[in-house]
Parts: structure tokens; sequence; C-alpha cells
């Protein structure tokens, strides 16, 4: 392999460490959209690549996914399908309300507590 190829995957990684260790500080009852998480983990407007990255996480995965939502807090994952019957389900025992396929993100949406240095 060349050393690009190796550098690739190892941003890749970086980047993927990133999204997860965010994602995992996302609290219970509370929801962040695509683009802020993407923004939090510092990837700046990956908004799709989070979407897809979070699609490739495996079945048991222990990081709540399910609490990661389309702008606007539009459930993303489509009506009747496995994983949004789940993603509903999830957020609903955690107390979240959902309504015509949207959650209030002013009343559920996480918003971290920025520290300043």
């Amino acid at each position: 392999m060349t050393d690009a190829i190796h550098a690739h995957e190892s941003e890749a990684q970086i980047r993927r460490t990133a999204l997860y260790s965010t994602l995992a500080q996302v609290p219970e009852g509370k929801v962040v959209s695509y683009g802020q998480l993407a923004e939090l983990a510092g990837l700046g407007r990956a908004a799709r690549w989070v979407g897809r990255t979070l699609s490739q996480l495996p079945s048991d995965t222990r990081l709540p996914w399910h609490r990661v939502l389309g702008a606007g807090g539009r459930i993303s994952l489509p009506v009747g399908s496995p994983s949004g019957d789940e993603q509903r389900a999830r957020l609903r025992m955690e107390g979240i309300t959902v309504l015509n396929n949207r959650v209030d993100i002013q009343r559920h949406g996480w918003r971290p507590v920025e520290h300043s240095g």
C-alpha cells in the first residue's frame, strides 16, 4: 500500500473517531441534526457524510444513532422501514415526542455548553 492510501485511511479513521465520540455524548432525551453533529465533531459541513457513516454502524452498536435527525428535526429513515420504526420507538422510549415524522428541535435539541478558555 502506498503512503497516500495509508494517510487517507488514517484520516477517515480520525474523522469516524471524532464523529463517534461526539455522538456518544448526546444525552438520553436529546437529539441533534446530522449537520450539527458534524460541526460539533469538528468535521465542518459534512451532514451527508455523517448520515452515510452512521448507516454503516453494526446493528449491535451501543452508539445512540437514533438521536440523530435530519434538518429541522425530520426523521430521515423511511416510515415503515425496520430502522425507521426502531428509531421512532427508541425516541419515544426516551420521552421524545414524534409528530408527523418530526421531533421538536427547540424542545429536544441538544445544546452542549460551550467552554470558553
